[in-house]
């Protein structure tokens, strides 16, 4: 998958089943290139946020919320997320 259509993806579903009022998504897989860990085709991603929704909730409520939104593109195109909510 392109990275700019994974990055369409992942915004379109947080924006679809959480309220968002800002959503970023930018792609950090350069940062992990000589990785160990490192696989062809996935993706490291840094999430930032602005969602009244989620800061009602614990940081584990929230990133548990938004890893089973992204629970299909985690098992195919994703390795890591950063998630930053404000």
């Amino acid at each position: 998958m392109d990275i700019n259509d994974l990055i369409a993806i992942v915004k379109n579903k947080l924006q679809n089943q959480i309220n968002i009022e800002d959503i970023q998504v930018e792609d950090k897989s350069f940062l992990h290139k000589n990785h160990a860990g490192n696989q062809e085709g996935k993706f490291h991603l840094k999430i930032s946020l602005i969602s009244s929704e989620l800061k009602t909730m614990t940081k584990i409520e929230s990133n548990k919320k938004i890893y089973k939104i992204l629970d299909k593109e985690m098992k195919e195109s994703i390795h890591s997320i950063r998630i930053l909510i404000s």
